[in-house]
């Protein structure tokens, strides 16, 4: 016994023809330099909120800033970028839920000075003339 039939089978085409047109339009925003990991997570970021900026009441800016908040979370994700609190808390929560995986590691200038105070100083020495 079939289970749905052929309008089950028609559904599933229209989702997956419509999955496909989402994914096409996304493609368009994908920047020359990103990786296949990198645009899978911001294309995520961007095709969870769509609906919410897709809304052009204002020539495209809504867009625009959705976009401008994928790079902020996607340049603080994989490259260590920092932006203001209140922006990153914002990006933050938007991203709550999407998963990435092998997300490098970053120490921030404070860390790294930290670290170097602690050095002893025949070391910072030698880093200092360049010896390492």
């Amino acid at each position: 016994m079939m289970v749905g039939g052929e309008g089950t089978s028609a559904a599933v085409e229209e989702l997956v023809k419509g999955t496909r047109q989402v994914a096409e339009f996304a493609e368009q925003f994908r920047a020359y330099s990103e990786s296949e990991k990198h645009w899978k997570a911001r294309m995520e970021f961007i095709l969870r909120h769509l609906p919410n900026y897709q809304d052009q009441p204002e020539g495209g800016r809504r867009l625009d800033q959705l976009l401008a908040l994928s790079m902020v979370w996607a340049n603080h994700l994989f490259l260590g970028c920092s932006y203001n609190k209140e922006l990153l808390d914002k990006v933050i929560e938007m991203a709550d839920g999407i998963e990435v995986e092998d997300l490098p590691c970053f120490e921030t200038r404070s860390e790294l000075m930290k670290k170097e105070k602690e050095m002893p100083i025949y070391l910072r020495i030698m880093l200092e003339i360049e010896i390492f």
